[in-house]
């Protein structure tokens, strides 16, 4: 038997983060099992990014009431089509594709499932306080209902479930943590690395502390160049070698401002930009540096740090990365607070330790990620979910479709 399962998210645009990432990751473990996928989305039929979506993708078209992006279709077109998937799998909230599912699906008997991907984090309530008071008026008539009436919502590991109900007072749910995680990375190593050095010659006889994602304020992009500039100054021959390669979108407002401090703090030469890399360069990036580096404020899974371990990179993160004590246990990587002297006490401590030891922790690194991080297994723990949940909220399984 095989499930007949619905992905609703904001965008499929590759540029939008780890959600997108997952939602590809995950159907793809999920089609070769044999369950049939798609996904409905809020991005106009002509983005290049729908064309190249590798799922069946019905993009609904963004109508925007301010900055908040709505489609009048979305509500008619999952009311009309929710008789065709066993399950809707809701990525991410606080935009209309979580509210507008819930307005379709919360009286139906398709049952719906949501993943919040740290957006409940009360990190952003710290940080973002008058965001976190407009997002109050939306709360209990919008997300709280997306989430009340929602079959389950998955987390990602413990730390994710226990922060998600530090944000609103007023929360309920049925919560389930899935074993989240991400592909293996190709085979072809030779091709990757080759791949990246011809891209980027300049660095092939550097020592290369890699930042890959996202250039946005929760990843401590900031506190990165600062510990950086500081740990430069304190060791000037040791740092010499060293290069801080900025792998990921940075042509947005927050980039730019990056792209100035990292100037400002006199680290033109030891900071490579590189923009979004993909394929094989994004693998050589991980196979060619010496280390990964996540100072973040807020991640509850993050999917490059899971990657960088699957290539036998050890990790460089702070202890907001949800998924730290995994790593911390296993020994696959270094853990400190998320601040410019946590990340200083990082990239000394990963200078002062011995090859021998390095080795020692890029194995470590990659058997963590086949035991605890390895797509498949959230792909199974995501079936058995929608097994459990289906029989406890409909008293039988979800409906099945016939192979």
């Amino acid at each position: 038997m095989s499930f007949r399962i619905l992905h609703c998210i904001s965008s499929v645009d590759p540029k939008k983060g780890g959600p997108i990432e997952g939602v590809k990751q995950l159907s793809t473990i999920n089609r070769k099992h044999g369950h049939q996928i798609e996904v409905l989305c809020l991005d106009h039929p002509d983005d290049p990014w729908v064309r190249d979506c590798p799922i069946t993708c019905h993009a609904m078209g963004p109508s925007h009431i301010g900055s908040y992006q709505y489609s009048p279709r979305w509500v008619p077109w999952l009311k009309a089509n929710a008789h065709r998937f066993d399950a809707v799998i809701v990525n991410g909230i606080w935009q209309y594709h979580a509210f507008g599912t819930w307005k379709a699906l919360h009286n139906s008997a398709t049952p719906y499932f949501v993943f919040t991907h740290g957006m409940l984090d009360p990190w952003f309530k710290r940080t973002y306080p008058l965001k976190h008071l407009k997002k109050w008026l939306f709360w209990p008539w919008a997300e709280y209902r997306v989430l009340r009436d929602a079959t389950a919502v998955m987390f990602t590991c413990e730390d994710e479930r226990r922060l998600a109900r530090q944000s609103f007072w007023l929360y309920k749910c049925d919560e389930y943590v899935v074993n989240y995680g991400t592909s293996a990375p190709p085979d072809n190593v030779a091709a990757q690395t080759a791949a990246f050095r011809l891209r980027f010659p300049e660095l092939n006889d550097k020592r290369k502390l890699l930042f890959l994602g996202r250039v946005h304020e929760k990843k401590g992009t900031d506190i990165l160049f600062k510990a950086f500039a500081a740990q430069i100054k304190k060791d000037p021959i040791g740092m010499a070698k060293v290069q801080l390669v900025m792998a990921g979108p940075a042509d947005h407002d927050y980039g730019k401002q990056m792209q100035k401090l990292a100037r400002e703090l006199g680290l033109e030469a030891h900071v490579t930009w590189t923009g979004m890399l993909t394929g094989d360069e994004k693998w050589g990036a991980f196979r060619c540096a010496d280390a990964f580096i996540l100072p973040s404020h807020q991640e509850n899974f993050g999917i490059a740090v899971a990657e960088a371990m699957a290539c036998g990179l050890p990790v460089l993160i702070s202890n907001q990365v949800n998924i730290w004590r995994e790593i911390q246990q296993a020994e696959g990587g270094l853990v400190d607070v998320d601040t410019q002297e946590g990340t200083e006490r990082l990239i000394e401590r990963w200078m002062q330790t011995p090859p021998q030891t390095w080795d020692r922790m890029r194995a470590n690194a990659a058997q963590c990620f086949k035991q605890r991080f390895l797509i498949d297994r959230t792909a199974e723990s995501f079936i058995d979910a929608m097994e459990v949940f289906g029989m406890r909220h409909h008293g039988s399984p979800p409906k099945l479709a016939a192979n």
